[in-house]
């Protein structure tokens, strides 16, 4: 599809020359030192957070096959304007592996609790994969508490063109999950995400051996492989909530990312059915994993919106 309406970042060649200044990827990053490990209580969750910076908040949110751990570079540059929240959604990362509430509604509130126990009221929130789901409940559930939104390469559960994406053969893993799923990923995690992180990388090398290690050793986890399937397995019931929670178009700003090797465009297009301001990039040779294979030209578009 034809980038329509693409973003310009503000700083222009200064923001660009930074952008490509930065490496085509790298391996997992630690938060900066002054970042501080939370663990908030949401219900029947108990989610690790991590909280750094000072000025207008902004929520980081993960999808599958990776964590939090995935924002840190971004953390780390927004901190310098901004109190950055980056969470491990439930049953994700570091969080806690409760037996329900894994419907991208329930896991908005849990964005809500930590929100209300750090004390902030409207904060921008940032989703990519799942975190994008997430994202978007938060901002149907609370838009007079969402500055603004950034969803980054993933359909939105009820949103049209939902129906058809679905449809797709690469997303069978929508609907796999249950006791002989996870007997047979159990101990072959790696194997299980490395298929993800091949077919759906623009180039599968930009996923480093390090950052494929890392994951995966946090998706062997007791119960880790449960929660994740249970994600999935919720988009039916996420469909239907989205469908009936959005009577009107969300009000914010919207920043649609999608990397021109995977959902490029059709981000945008997803979110001109449910938003009425929304500005559109698309990543040049990127897949999927947008902050692993195009971190400098991915920050770069989100500080530029979110500043």
């Amino acid at each position: 599809m034809p980038n329509r309406s693409a973003f310009r970042i503000a700083a222009g060649a200064a923001a660009l020359a930074i952008a490509l200044a930065l490496p085509a990827s790298a391996e997992i990053q630690p938060f900066p030192a002054s970042f501080q490990a939370r663990t908030i209580q949401s219900g029947d969750a108990a989610l690790h957070v991590m909280v750094g910076g000072r000025g207008p908040a902004v929520v980081l949110l993960h999808g599958f096959g990776d964590s939090g751990a995935m924002w840190s570079p971004l953390a780390a540059r927004l901190a310098a304007k901004h109190t950055v929240v980056v969470p491990d959604l439930r049953g994700m990362g570091l969080s806690s592996h409760p037996a329900g509430g894994y419907d991208k509604w329930t896991q908005a509130g849990d964005v809500r609790a930590i929100l209300d126990r750090l004390g902030i009221d409207r904060a921008a929130v940032v989703g990519h994969d799942i975190g994008t789901m997430v994202a978007f409940a938060y901002a149907a559930r609370y838009p007079d508490r969402t500055e603004r939104l950034v969803v980054m390469d993933a359909p939105v559960p009820g949103i049209a063109p939902w129906d058809q994406l679905v449809r797709n053969p690469l997303l069978w893993h929508f609907s796999f999950g249950g006791p002989d799923a996870e007997r047979l990923v159990a101990g072959r995690e790696r194997i299980y995400l490395d298929r993800f992180w091949n077919e759906f990388a623009g180039d599968p090398r930009r996923i480093d051996e390090a950052t494929r290690n890392y994951y995966a050793s946090l998706y062997a986890r007791p119960g880790a492989m449960h929660s994740a399937f249970a994600q999935f397995l919720n988009f039916p019931k996420d469909a239907e909530t989205n469908r009936q929670a959005l009577t009107r178009k969300l009000p914010m700003p919207v920043l649609a990312i999608g990397g021109a090797k995977s959902f490029g465009a059709t981000e945008a297009v997803v979110m001109r059915n449910a938003a009425v301001n929304v500005t559109e990039v698309v990543i040049p040779d990127a897949g999927h994993w947008l902050m692993e294979e195009a971190p400098g030209p991915t920050m770069a578009a989100i500080q530029g919106f979110i500043d």
